[in-house]
């Protein structure tokens, strides 16, 4: 027998958490808000099952972080889409323990629905640890709804939690119809009203008849289509709804919110005993003051950046990547040596090495870099603190057109443009997503890192750090100029209003850090062995043969050669000229990190001999020059294909053309002065 499992809750409250521990799926866990833009499944791990339930196939599908049912953001729209048209067997509704009040809001709406579900009351082991205390049974008897105490860190509760929502979801455990409105109040009369206005609609469409009348008596103008109301029934609706908003004295969300709010404050009060803040909460308070002063939120910042890029580049991952870089060539020697002894054919043999190997093997010697400053972002994440930054950095985006949401996906594009684009899917305003999505690719991406890594090794080997820091801060100063400019021309108007709460401090947990780390390795491998492989190879036969497929010696009368030759005029007014470079430039489409396999391949060079061979080719302003383009020029394929899909053909290619525009501007001005100055 198969089940479906829908898990829904608050953005914070551990459901990704749960999430892993109930499947042992590899998902990523995040301590901002965000993470989660589209649901994800898996099955619950056989071990987790009773033994009377070891014929059940439970999927469990994680859906977006919400506070409420209704379709005002992309995460309530593709939650309640889920519910209402794939109807699961049973709902696990996450709750933070710390704030029940709050994270019950949600649960009666999910009640309203009529799918059996289970409350699975988090981080239990915080509010006991405080010297809180809830009354489990007590609650669930008012509620009428079967509550699970559990640690989703530790696991603790999570079998008995299976077993309640399989048997719920079997049984088909339905909440009982509870009225959570004082009977005879405007907000009773009018939902019971409607209730029987809808009734036909309904009944017809399958939908939960008390859910939707206080949906629509909260406005719900998607629903009202839905449920297809004639004009009279729609004027009917009006006059009832204005007649409560008459009758309470206010309007008719206020009213709603009032209604469950006042619900919630009853049964809480005999049955949640607080006695102070949690020690999270506490310490998290004090850490607050400082991280998010006014006066040093922003260096603090600036200088956790700093140590990183120090650590990463100049300290950690920089001489791990030698070393690996080392290896890597021990290995392509041996390659040749084989080829060799075994006699293969020297151009299938050169294809092999000088292709495959030294254009995989070039970007692979970055991959301890890469996995080192993702350590360390993940570390800030899984602390709280990515959250902040994004509190602190509201009061400046807005001053830009933007509001703190934003900063979100910017962090992201950090890592990879594709997910931090996909993310903006949490932007509730349209202006505000395209905007970001536009600056998004100016922020350093780990693809870009083998670039920075191979120029600043060739250019700048005792001030490596330095110059990192530098492209970070130029590309996100370019975002932000961008953004005003856009704010003033295509993107005119406010951005919407910012809302975020902080989750507590928390030590990172070794097992998410873990999981982070070797998805992060994972993908790079996949784009290593997949399109860089195959760009590699392609660039290998552009370089190896002429326009008559004739086999040449020298890779300057080679079909890349002319076309190289014909785009350098482009970037000479950018410091550099060599058709090499504007070739590895343009294979940099397939993925950023095939400019230095690229190289790697017309200079028939890897490791440390690739470093040396880069240095012969540029000065320092060109080499400057060069590194502003790659950091500010289009993003990669797969970027443009998910920002094509997210604000379509016309969208994609405006994109496009200004941050390829803008790239050539600024490296521009920065060639030139560096001109100046060395």
């Amino acid at each position: 027998m198969k089940i479906t499992i829908a898990l829904a809750g608050n953005q914070n409250c551990g459901k990704t958490t749960l999430f892993n521990q109930l499947t042992g799926s590899q998902q990523h866990v995040g301590n901002f808000p965000g993470v989660t833009v589209e649901r994800k499944s898996g099955l619950i791990k056989p071990t987790y099952l009773a033994p009377e339930q070891k014929d059940i196939e439970a999927e469990v599908v994680d859906l977006p972080g919400i506070y409420s049912l209704s379709p005002y953001t992309p995460e309530e729209i593709v939650t309640r889409d889920f519910l209402l048209k794939e109807k699961p067997d049973c709902i696990i509704n996450i709750i933070d323990a710390t704030n029940v009040e709050r994270n019950l809001y949600l649960s009666l709406q999910l009640a309203e629905l009529q799918i059996p579900m289970v409350l699975a009351f988090n981080m239990m082991d915080e509010v006991l640890g405080a010297g809180n205390s809830i009354d489990i049974e007590k609650l669930s008897e008012e509620m009428q709804l079967p509550i699970v105490p559990i640690s989703a860190v530790k696991g603790d509760g999570v079998s008995d939690l299976v077993y309640h929502i399989i048997d719920a979801a079997v049984n088909k455990k339905a909440p009982a119809k509870i009225d959570f409105c004082s009977e005879g109040s405007p907000v009773h009369q009018a939902i019971h009203s409607i209730a029987h206005l809808i009734a036909d609609h309904t009944d017809a469409r399958g939908l939960p008849n008390r859910f939707c009348a206080t949906k629509l008596v909260e406005g719900d103008d998607l629903l009202v289509e839905q449920l297809g109301l004639n004009a009279n029934e729609k004027d009917i609706l009006g006059h009832i709804t204005r007649e409560m908003e008459k009758d309470s004295g206010t309007d008719r969300e206020a009213a709603l919110a009032d209604m469950r709010y006042a619900y919630i404050s009853r049964i809480t009060r005999d049955t949640v005993h607080r006695l102070g803040d949690t020690i999270e909460q506490k310490r998290s308070i004090k850490i607050d003051n400082i991280l998010t002063g006014k006066y040093t939120a922003i260096p603090i910042f600036i200088a956790i950046m700093a140590l990183i890029f120090w650590l990463t580049f100049g300290v950690l991952g920089n001489h791990l990547s030698e070393w690996f870089s080392m290896f890597i060539e021990w290995c392509i020697g041996w390659i040749d040596k084989g080829l060799t002894a075994y006699g293969l054919n020297p151009v299938i043999k050169s294809l092999i090495v000088n292709g495959v190997c030294a254009g995989v093997g070039s970007v692979l010697g970055f991959m301890p870099t890469i996995l080192v400053l993702f350590f360390f972002l993940a570390l800030l994440e899984d602390t709280g603190y990515m959250a902040r930054i994004a509190f602190v950095m509201d009061t400046m985006l807005r001053k830009i057109g933007l509001s703190g949401k934003s900063f979100v996906p910017m962090l992201i594009g950090f890592g990879c443009s594709v997910p931090a684009i996909m993310s903006t899917r949490t932007l509730t305003s349209k202006r505000d997503k395209k905007m970001t999505i536009f600056i998004i690719p100016f922020m350093s991406c780990s693809a870009k890192i083998p670039v920075y890594a191979l120029f600043t090794a060739a250019f700048f080997p005792k001030h490596g750090a330095l110059v990192m820091i530098f492209l970070y801060l130029l590309g996100f100063a370019v975002a932000i100029t961008s953004a005003l400019l856009l704010k003033g021309t295509m993107f005119k108007g406010q951005p919407v209003p910012f809302v975020l709460e902080l989750p507590a401090y928390r030590m990172p947990s070794i097992k998410n850090m873990i999981l982070d780390i070797k998805e992060k390795a994972r993908d790079f491998l996949r784009k290593a062995f997949t399109i860089i492989l195959g760009a590699t190879i392609i660039v290998w036969f552009l370089t190896n043969l002429d326009y008559k497929l004739n086999v040449v010696t020298d890779p300057s009368q080679s079909l890349l050669a002319v076309i190289g030759t014909f785009i350098a005029p482009l970037f000479k007014p950018l410091g550099f000229n060599d058709w090499r470079l504007s070739t590895a430039l343009i294979t940099g489409l397939t993925a950023k990190e095939t400019v230095v396999s690229t190289l790697g391949i017309l200079l028939g060079q890897s490791g440390n001999a690739l470093t040396a061979a880069v240095s012969s080719l540029l000065g320092v302003p060109s080499a400057l020059g060069f590194l502003t383009f790659t950091l500010l020029y289009m993003p990669c394929v797969a970027a443009l294909a998910v920002t094509r899909r997210e604000i379509g053909k016309k969208g994609a290619a405006e994109a496009m053309i200004f941050q390829t525009a803008t790239a050539y501007v600024i490296a521009f001005i920065v060639y030139h002065l560096a001109a100046l100055i060395f």
